[in-house]
């Protein structure tokens, strides 16, 4: 239920569907990393995730971190 209504706000408000973000966040050459200790504490597997996902911990983030001139922590 909860997917299906932030679609639907979404939608409704006219913001780009999860797959439309994902689509220009990787056309401006953003990097997708999931946190591998969020994904094992939500039983996620790698498989589940959508393509070209990279998986990193927490020091694989602070040091890409460092480098980068923008990035965001979720």
């Amino acid at each position: 239920i909860g997917s299906g209504m932030m679609r639907y706000v979404m939608k409704s408000k006219q913001v780009m569907s999860p797959d439309e973000l994902v689509a220009a966040a990787r056309a401006a050459g953003v990097k997708l990393v999931a946190c591998s200790m969020s994904m094992d504490v939500m039983g996620i597997k790698k498989e589940e995730l959508i393509d070209d996902i990279e998986i990193g911990g927490v020091g694989a983030y602070l040091g890409a971190a460092e480098q980068a001139r923008v990035n965001l922590f979720i």
